[in-house]
C-alpha cells in the first residue's frame, strides 16, 4: 500500500461509522484517484470525505416519509409534460424507435413486446475496430428471405416452372451467394431446382405434381418469397454505427439467447429494449436495471430531470415478486390487499361484490382506503403510534379489614 493510500485510510476511518461499506470503498477509490490527479492536499481529502457524509445523510429517507406518494407525483407530472407521439432515428431513415408517453407506457404497462424492438449489439475486442468484419457479421445476424433478394417470381402453372429472378445488388448488399439461394430452395421440396444455363442470376424450379394444382399458386409464391436463406429468427434489419472508436451493430428486434451465441459478439455487452425478453433470458435483476436504464433515458431524452431513485422504487414494484408486473389494476394496483384500494379502478361494484361474498377483511394499511374514510393515512406522522402504560389504582383497604 502506497503512503497516500495509508493515510488516505487514516483519514476515513473517522468518516466510516457514518456510511455504509459500498459508499465507503467507492468514495475511498475516488479519493485516492482525485489525490492523485489533482494533487490534493490531505486537508481537502479529509473535508471531501465530511462533505460526502453529511450529503449522504440528508439523502437519507426519513421514516413513515410516502416514497410510494412522492415517487408516483415525480414521474406522474414530468409524463403530462412530454410530447404525445415522438420518434428519433437511430442512424437510418427506416429505424423508427418510440420514445416519449407511448414509451413509458409501454414500460409500465408491461407490454409483452415493444412497438420498436431494438437490440445492440457490441463485438469482441478483434473485431470491434474493424468495419468490414463488423459489416460481415452483421449479414449473418440478419435475417433474409427469398423475398429480399428476388427482384421478380414468376409462376408459369401451364408448364409446372417458377422463375426466381434474384437481384445482383441485393444478393452484393446481403451477403448471399446464389449458392445459398439454391440450397434455401431445395430444402423446400417442392421441386427439382437449377440455375439458369442463359443466366446465372436465374433459378428455375420445376414444380412437383401436387404444386401443379390452380387453388395452390399463391401458396406456392408465399413458400418461395419466404424461404429461409441465413440469419437469426426476429431481426429484420441490421445497421453498423460508430460508437467512440468501436463499431456496434443495431438491429432492429431482438432474439437475445441466439445473439449472444453468434462467434465474434461480445454477449456481456449485449442490450435489448424488450423487458421480458432480458427477463427471460437474463433472469429478474437483469429486467429491474433493464426497466431503470429504459425509463430513465425516456425522461432525460426529454430533458426531464426526475431522480433515479424514483425509478428504482417503480422497478422495485415492477419486479419484487420475481416476475414483470404492470402498474395498474391488472398488476401492482389489482394486486393489493386491501379491498377499498381494488374498489377505487374501473371495476368497483365488480371488486366490492367479489370481495363480499369470499368475506374478505381490509387490514386499512394503506394510503388509498383510509383517504376514503377520512382516517389518517399511515404515513408521516401517521406512523407514530403511541402506547401509555396507565397506574392502575388500587382498591383502597376497608376500615374495618
Amino acid at each position: 500500500m502506497s503512503e497516500v493510500e495509508s493515510k488516505l485510510k487514516e483519514i476515513l476511518e473517522k468518516v466510516r461509522p457514518h456510511l455504509t461499506v459500498q459508499i465507503y470503498d467507492e468514495l475511498f477509490k475516488k479519493l485516492k484517484d482525485a489525490v492523485e490527479k489533482y494533487k490534493l492536499t490531505l486537508e481537502d481529502a479529509e473535508k471531501i470525505a465530511w462533505e460526502a457524509a453529511n450529503r449522504y445523510h440528508k439523502a437519507l429517507v426519513e421514516p413513515g416519509e410516502a416514497v410510494g406518494t412522492i415517487t408516483a407525483q415525480s414521474l406522474g407530472e414530468p409524463s403530462t409534460q412530454m410530447t404525445l407521439r415522438v420518434f428519433h432515428y437511430a442512424g437510418v431513415r427506416e429505424y423508427n424507435i418510440t420514445l416519449g408517453l407511448p414509451r413509458l407506457i409501454e414500460i409500465v404497462d408491461a407490454r409483452k413486446r415493444p412497438e420498436t424492438p431494438i437490440t445492440e449489439i457490441y463485438l469482441v475486442e478483434d473485431i470491434k475496430r474493424d468495419p468490414e468484419r463488423a459489416i460481415e457479421l452483421a449479414r449473418r445476424i440478419e435475417l433474409t428471405f427469398i423475398e429480399n433478394v428476388a427482384r421478380e417470381i414468376n409462376i408459369r402453372l401451364g408448364v409446372g416452372v417458377v422463375e426466381v429472378i434474384l437481384d445482383p445488388d441485393m444478393l452484393s448488399n446481403k451477403g448471399v451467394t446464389i449458392e445459398q439461394v439454391v440450397d434455401a430452395l431445395e430444402r423446400l421440396e417442392i421441386g427439382s431446382v437449377e440455375v439458369s444455363g442463359e443466366n446465372s442470376y436465374e433459378i428455375i424450379i420445376t414444380l412437383s405434381d401436387e404444386y401443379l394444382d390452380p387453388s395452390k399458386i399463391e401458396k406456392v409464391r408465399t413458400m418461395i418469397s419466404q424461404a429461409y436463406i441465413k440469419g437469426i429468427k426476429g431481426i429484420k434489419k441490421t445497421i453498423i454505427q460508430r460508437r467512440g472508436d468501436e463499431y456496434v451493430i443495431i438491429a432492429e428486434g431482438t432474439n437475445l439467447e441466439e445473439i449472444m451465441r453468434v462467434p465474434g459478439v461480445d454477449w456481456r455487452r449485449v442490450y435489448t429494449n424488450d423487458i421480458h425478453e432480458v427477463e427471460r433470458v437474463l433472469g429478474i435483476e437483469a429486467a429491474r436495471a433493464a426497466i431503470i436504464k429504459e425509463v430513465f433515458n425516456v425522461l432525460s431524452d426529454q430533458g426531464l430531470d426526475v431522480d433515479i431513485r424514483h425509478i428504482m422504487l417503480l422497478a422495485d414494484m415492477m419486479t419484487w415478486t420475481g416476475h414483470i408486473r404492470q402498474i395498474g389494476r391488472m398488476g401492482i394496483a389489482g394486486e393489493k390487499p386491501s379491498v377499498l384500494a381494488k374498489a377505487t379502478f374501473e371495476t368497483t361494484v365488480q371488486k366490492l361484490v367479489e370481495s363480499a361474498v369470499m368475506g374478505e377483511e381490509d387490514p386499512m394499511t394503506g394510503v388509498t382506503e383510509n383517504t376514503i374514510l377520512g382516517q389518517l393515512p399511515p404515513v408521516g406522522t401517521g406512523v407514530v403510534k403511541i402506547f401509555m402504560n396507565l397506574p392502575v389504582k388500587k382498591p383502597e383497604e376497608s376500615e374495618g379489614g
